[in-house]
């Protein structure tokens, strides 16, 4: 046996006991932006959530399975995910809870983007928005919602996790 064997096969070895010993670790996050469109007079919310991690909550909380991204995918998927999005995801102006609009959803690789929107806020009057996110806090311990907030030229972003779900801009 030639020395170079016996390096390749200690080397190996060793890989193979380093990979059994690791545990694999999967971040849990999705990211939302709001933005103020002065156009529109709306407020526009992108939220990116992990397909499977979006999927694995509906499942669990409604006992359904959507088969999200996928040619099976149920005709009802976007209503569960917007009576998902409403219970978990939720906007304050100046302290009052406004609702949201669920315009619809496209996917980008693993990641499922949807697209909500609150008309006619006449930002003009407001002191301060807040952000609830607690989307996959209910699943997932580990879970991160990042929220980049863009208002009249003023940016904030938070990192809110099950305990701390909440976030303020100023106006």
């Amino acid at each position: 046996m030639s020395v170079n064997y016996i390096k390749n096969g200690i080397l190996a070895l060793a890989l193979l006991l380093s990979l059994a010993f690791t545990e694999a670790h999967k971040f849990y996050v999705s990211v939302t932006n709001v933005n103020y469109s002065q156009k529109d007079d709306a407020l526009q919310i992108t939220s990116r959530i992990f397909i499977d991690d979006l999927e694995n909550v509906l499942e669990e909380r409604y006992d359904v399975n959507p088969e999200l991204a996928t040619k099976k995918e149920a005709e009802w998927a976007d209503e569960y995910i917007e009576k998902y999005m409403k219970t978990k995801f939720s906007l304050q102006l100046d302290e009052e809870t406004i609702p949201f609009e669920f315009l619809g959803k496209r996917y980008d690789n693993d990641v499922v983007i949807c697209y909500l929107e609150v008309p006619r806020v006449n930002l003009s009057t407001r002191r301060s928005i807040t952000v609830q996110n607690e989307v996959l806090t209910d699943l997932f311990e580990e879970q991160q919602n990042i929220v980049h907030i863009k208002i009249a030229g003023k940016k904030k972003s938070f990192v809110l996790i099950k305990e701390n779900n909440k976030g303020m801009l100023n106006l």
